[in-house]
């Protein structure tokens, strides 16, 4: 990736487990040439996480995400592969609340798993630098990327529903908007993570009691 971004200047990034809308190719192109020269603006994501309420058709937020995304050379520079360092700065500037989205997300420990050697996610790396250098991302209002590695075929992911969406089928109008973090969008997915958080810990609590009856069950029979 470094090699291709410093031939071309830019670069987008599309896994084999991405799914793309018709637009997703048109969006980014137009987002990287409308900000090329925006110093403050570090990327491009196409994937919109799927809140309750509708957001504006482009926003911004702190944080870079990695499902369909684009950079250009001057953002990916920022990329500090030191994962301690990276936590180490957060903890220092007392930022960890808010790089976990009012610990809605534990990102913080992502990284600190990824600085002690338990997961290999440069995504999180991203993320860290992009948040410490408070860059912003630009996002559609409406997904253009479906994750469809999900069903465990993904690296690092489990089998889950609840990144689903369905890829908007309608052209993004790009352009200049106020470059600051859009509050309603923070919220709104921070709202959404808290959700999935109560989502996983209602399948646990169920498989526990499932594995209770069977466990139980069993010896009540003998």
């Amino acid at each position: 990736m470094t090699d291709i971004v410093n031939k071309f200047g830019k670069i987008i990034v599309l896994e084999d487990d991405m799914v793309s809308s018709p637009y997703f190719l048109k969006f980014m192109n137009d987002a990287l040439d409308l900000y090329e020269n925006e110093d403050k603006v570090i990327s491009i994501h196409a994937y919109a996480y799927p809140v309750k309420k509708s957001l504006p058709e482009t926003f911004f937020l702190k944080n870079p995400g990695c499902w369909g995304w684009a950079t250009w050379k001057r953002g990916w520079d920022m990329f500090e592969s030191d994962g301690q360092k990276l936590l180490d700065e957060l903890i220092k500037k007392r930022l960890v609340k808010e790089f976990d989205y009012n610990y809605s997300y534990r990102f913080s420990e992502t990284l600190r798993q990824q600085a002690e050697g338990i997961k290999d996610s440069w995504a999180i790396l991203w993320y860290a630098s992009a948040f410490l250098s408070d860059k912003l991302t630009l996002y559609p209002g409406q997904s253009l990327i479906q994750n469809i590695g999900f069903d465990g075929s993904g690296v690092n992911s489990g089998i889950s529903n609840i990144y689903h969406v369905e890829n908007s089928n309608m052209d993004v109008r790009v352009r200049k908007i106020e470059l600051i973090e859009n509050e309603k969008a923070q919220k709104e997915t921070e709202k959404y993570f808290r959700s999935i958080k109560t989502k996983s810990l209602k399948r646990l609590l169920w498989k526990l009691h499932s594995l209770k009856k069977r466990v139980f069950g069993k010896k009540i029979k003998k």
